[in-house]
């Protein structure tokens, strides 16, 4: 059936899309990428360059448009790809359905950090986790998370997510997965898609920052994972928040985000282990809680960013 797809969606450079019902055209440039269930290109519009997806499965493209839609609802985040048009195609191997939607330029996550430094890796997890409290509280998981999916945009430098394929509702079975990130592959917590299974996602993608060639489990995966991150000297600094990831102990992406703040600041405090002490850190914190995260992240990023810049140039 994947076969059968991918031969009716492979079509060559210079290709015109007219869609059936808003007749907008678009001229294919080259192939950006292909998944389990669509091909997505580069093309020309009118207004300039786009991306687009195409898939003979009108329930997949449907399904990827309503995640779309469901971004476009998150207030104060960049998230996914804007969308622009949604329709079919009579194509001279048949019905083809696709949308179109914002081309983000940028490399990919770990291209970022190979070329940046790790000093960029807590930054960059830390807007992920804010990209991911958005997509939770408006009742979708991602899903299939890894740095192919994630791309870094700027200046400044801003993770956005591409190929929105994997997003399921909570609740449900997870769509899509690669198995680094997978909490099933590594026998610690189930498919369901819930928080925790993109928080589990997020602590193997920062552990993938580090150790860029991904590595195949053992017996004892969760010791495995640990002992990796404590004897990797810069990641050790985040095993607390990571193991609790790897395990499920936290109940939303927020909870994460301002426990890896915390060792971002560099402060004497440590995360705190229980839920209630938790609690009770965050009735101190109430008033400046937040204005303090966004004032942190703001001077992280410009400092690295100006870094990053000033390092180029040399």
């Amino acid at each position: 059936m994947m076969n059968t797809w991918k031969t009716q969606c492979n079509f060559s450079a210079g290709t015109i899309i007219t869609g059936k019902w808003h007749r907008h055209f678009y001229q294919l440039k080259s192939e950006l990428g292909s998944g389990a269930n669509g091909v997505v290109y580069l093309a020309k519009a009118k207004t300039g360059y786009v991306a687009l997806k195409m898939s003979t499965d009108s329930l997949s493209i449907t399904s990827e448009v309503n995640v779309l839609k469901a971004f476009a609802k998150v207030q104060g985040s960049s998230l996914g790809p804007s969308l622009y048009d949604v329709d079919d195609w009579d194509s001279p191997r048949g019905r083809i359905h696709f949308y179109v939607m914002e081309y983000i330029q940028g490399p990919d996550l770990l291209s970022f950090i190979q070329k940046g430094g790790k000093s960029w890796a807590g930054v960059m997890i830390v807007q992920l986790l804010d990209v991911l409290e958005g997509l939770h509280k408006n009742n979708w998981v991602f899903g299939d998370l890894k740095p192919e999916n994630l791309i870094v945009s700027g200046p400044p430098p801003t993770i956005r997510v591409i190929d929105v394929g994997g997003t399921t509702m909570i609740g449900r079975a997870i769509k899509e997965f690669t198995e680094f990130f997978d909490r099933g592959y590594w026998g610690l917590g189930s498919r369901k898609a819930e928080p925790s299974y993109d928080l589990f996602s997020t602590a193997m993608l920062f552990i993938n920052l580090y150790y860029p060639k991904r590595f195949s489990k053992r017996e004892n995966s969760y010791q495995q994972l640990s002992e990796l991150v404590r004897n990797h000297q810069e990641l050790s600094r985040f095993e607390p928040v990571l193991l609790k990831a790897l395990t499920g102990k936290y109940r939303s992406a927020r909870e994460m985000k301002e426990e890896i703040l915390l060792l971002l600041s560099g402060g004497n405090q440590q995360v705190p282990k229980t839920r209630t002490a938790r609690y009770t850190q965050k009735r101190k914190k109430k008033r400046v809680g937040s204005f303090m995260e966004t004032v942190l992240v703001l001077t992280l990023t410009i400092i690295l960013y100006a870094l990053y810049i000033y390092g180029y140039i040399l």
